[in-house]
């Protein structure tokens, strides 16, 4: 074959990144590389590669079976991603909600899909967060929710908001966080965790300072480490999140992944983020130095030696196949990794798989294990009537499972319109619009936001 070859794959919808009008786009192949194409009457073509090398995209991509709103907000009138609340045109329902409780932050991050702290910004009171609340629970599917900014914890208040949220029958709350007040004030963590915290989303890019003082303006790394001593005080489970950026941290992936298995009594997981450029970043995107999903499985094999293979991680059975990926792997007491996950290079022409179902077995992993495991799990695993390998193998799944994953959250380059329909992580906003994650941070290349501001 030759390897410069094109193959027109798909056609579908983009936006133009200088005007953000909806615009056709084409989805084709040249070698073992996936790029997308789109054309704007008013300002030209862009191409931008959206899968590189393998595993094949072929190989990958995974045909669902779509889950319309119960309760759509919206009707279609201008087609997406302009009738976000949900629209009925939407193909998946809520996974996860984010509930944005305040644009302020008290750092200024060089990158921030949420530009927080450019301005002195009024933080929603508890009035308007409940009926956050029960706008999603009027959509008409469960779901669990993440309380993001800005940044949470610069609220007194949060625990309120968590303990609303429980009351009203969300049994599944975690926090996004920077991790600078959950490192110094554990009576503040205790009162999170007696609220109904139940895990924390930590921002950490790596494990030296140099790291932090590029992306965070700042050297946080002792701050992070002090957060999660603090939340295994506590008894909360804590994910990992570092945000990727070519040349800055990419090689320090492997180092992130040892250090979470040295803190495997407290970290559930690491979920990767490679950069997307929406909000605030420092310059405009270069297109080889945009990470892919299948970059990211390879550097992982690679920095860990092998350990972690990227045959071990699967698509996603809940958002596009070419949104995330996520292996389940568990520590032995001999310092072993075993695999829980592999992936299955055939599933591609299987029947397709229900959106509904993908979305309904995300919620429950998540809620099952990114938070802590109980003191009845660690008290059953130290039992003498374990049996053998296996039955440690069983025991430790619970206690010692790391889940590592990625989400390859789009911006207004890559982003493809039939990725966005089955999005599953909405942000509640305004009076209670539904909106997609990557629609309500899409930015221009002008710094315009499409949604992040006029519904506010």
């Amino acid at each position: 074959m030759d390897p410069d070859e094109t193959f027109l794959l798909s056609n579908t919808e983009s936006v133009c990144p200088e005007c953000l009008a909806r615009i056709p786009a084409v989805k084709f192949a040249v070698g073992q590389n996936v790029l997308m194409r789109k054309t704007c009457p008013e300002h030209g073509d862009f191409t931008v590669t959206i899968w590189r090398g393998e595993p094949a995209f072929s190989d990958w991509i995974r045909a669902k079976i779509p889950c319309h709103p119960k309760v759509p907000k919206n009707s279609i009138e201008r087609g997406c991603p302009f009738d976000c609340g949900l629209c009925p045109d939407h193909r998946q329902q809520t996974c996860t909600a984010l509930l944005e409780i305040t644009r302020r932050c008290n750092l200024k991050c060089a990158y921030c899909f949420a530009d927080s702290g450019n301005q002195e910004a009024r933080d929603p009171g508890i009035e308007v967060i409940k009926s956050w609340y029960e706008s999603l629970k009027a959509s008409g599917h469960p779901c669990n929710i993440q309380l993001s900014g800005g940044e949470p914890t610069v609220r007194d208040d949060l625990p309120q908001i968590i303990a609303m949220g429980i009351s009203m029958g969300f049994k599944f709350i975690q926090l996004n966080t920077n991790g600078i007040r959950l490192a110094s004030d554990l009576t503040y963590v205790e009162r999170l965790k007696k609220a109904g915290l139940a895990s924390v989303f930590l921002q950490f890019d790596g494990t030296n300072d140099q790291i932090y003082t590029a992306l965070r303006r700042g050297n946080f790394l002792q701050s992070k480490l002090r957060a999660i001593r603090n939340c295994g005080r506590q008894n909360l489970g804590v994910i990992l999140v570092p945000t990727l950026v070519h040349g800055l941290n990419t090689d320090d992936i492997g180092n992130i992944i040892r250090l979470a298995i040295d803190n495997i009594d407290v970290v559930r997981g690491v979920h990767f983020q490679p950069v997307s450029y929406f909000g605030r970043y420092p310059k405009a995107p270069v297109d080889h130095e945009r990470l892919t999903l299948p970059d990211l499985m390879r550097l992982i094999e690679m920095q860990t030696s092998g350990a972690i293979k990227a045959a071990n991680f699967r698509p996603p059975g809940c958002e596009n196949a070419l949104c995330s990926f996520h292996g389940n792997f568990v520590l032995m007491p001999d310092g072993k990794l075993i695999p829980l996950s592999r992936f299955n290079r055939g599933a591609s022409c299987c029947e397709p798989e229900l959106a509904e179902s993908g979305a309904l077995k995300t919620r429950h992993f998540v809620s099952t294990h990114w938070a802590a495991p109980s003191e009845a799990d660690f008290s059953e695993q130290n039992s003498k009537y374990l049996l053998g390998d296996w039955d440690i193998l069983l025991h430790r799944s619970r206690t010692h499972m790391l889940c590592i994953s990625a989400m390859g959250f789009q911006d207004v380059w890559n982003l493809d319109i039939e990725r966005l329909k089955d999005c599953c992580i909405h942000v509640v906003a305004g009076d209670g619009e539904i909106i997609p994650f990557c629609a309500y941070n899409l930015t221009s290349a002008k710094g315009e936001f499409l949604y992040r501001g006029s519904v506010e």
